[in-house]
């Protein structure tokens, strides 16, 4: 495996040092930045995120990154998004007016009524498809979430994990190169660091 370059997108959505310092675990250089032309040059891309959909959304058109993202994303390389990283895959969102970026088709929905929000804490993860970022972990395995909204793939075959809370919710989607949680693998324990380490080799041998 060849030692690959990790960009961590900085669009002030939170959380990025802890991020960094889960991929620097595995020996590699994982660089939180703005600058277009270093997400072009990276062998992976991670989309971490905590925040509002349209204070989020905003932020990454006037710093100039929704191209350089779905270009990427194109470029069959491997991503990873994390959390608001996940929503902001999909068309739109209840929680704003901003479109998102239409990478995978879908809206996002805020949990309904009944359960409290926001949902945080640890909770299972229930696989219902494999990605090489998921190898070796088990299903049902536990995560650390906090979010009151949650991603609703229009596409069955996108939804590669489900969680349950209040409903059964899709908490992990995936397709080709792509793959995002709806938890934070960073806050997750020896399961969050697997994930990550995977996406490392994968992307190391991408």
């Amino acid at each position: 495996m060849n030692t690959p370059e990790i960009a961590i997108v900085d669009y002030q959505a939170g959380n990025l040092r802890s991020v960094q310092k889960a991929l620097e675990r595995f020996g590699v250089s994982a660089r939180v930045t703005s600058d277009a032309a270093e997400i072009g040059r990276a062998d992976g891309l991670v989309f971490p995120g905590q925040g509002a959909n349209d204070s989020s959304m905003r932020h990454l058109r006037a710093k100039g990154l929704v191209e350089p993202i779905t270009e990427f994303i194109d470029s069959g390389r491997p991503f990873l998004g994390v959390c608001l990283g996940l929503q902001l895959l999909l068309e739109g969102s209840d929680e704003g007016a901003e479109p998102g970026l239409g990478v995978l088709p879908g809206w996002v929905r805020r949990l309904p009524p009944g359960a409290k929000v926001p949902h945080m804490g640890w909770n299972q993860v229930e696989l219902k498809g494999s990605h090489p970022v998921l190898n070796g972990v088990p299903s049902n395995s536990y995560f650390y979430f906090v979010h009151s909204y949650y991603a609703d793939p229009a596409q069955q075959a996108l939804v590669a994990g489900t969680t349950t809370y209040g409903i059964e919710f899709c908490s992990v989607v995936a397709r080709e190169n792509v793959l995002a949680v709806q938890f934070h693998p960073e806050k997750s324990g020896e399961g969050g660091l697997r994930l990550y380490g995977n996406f490392v080799r994968l992307a190391g041998s991408a």
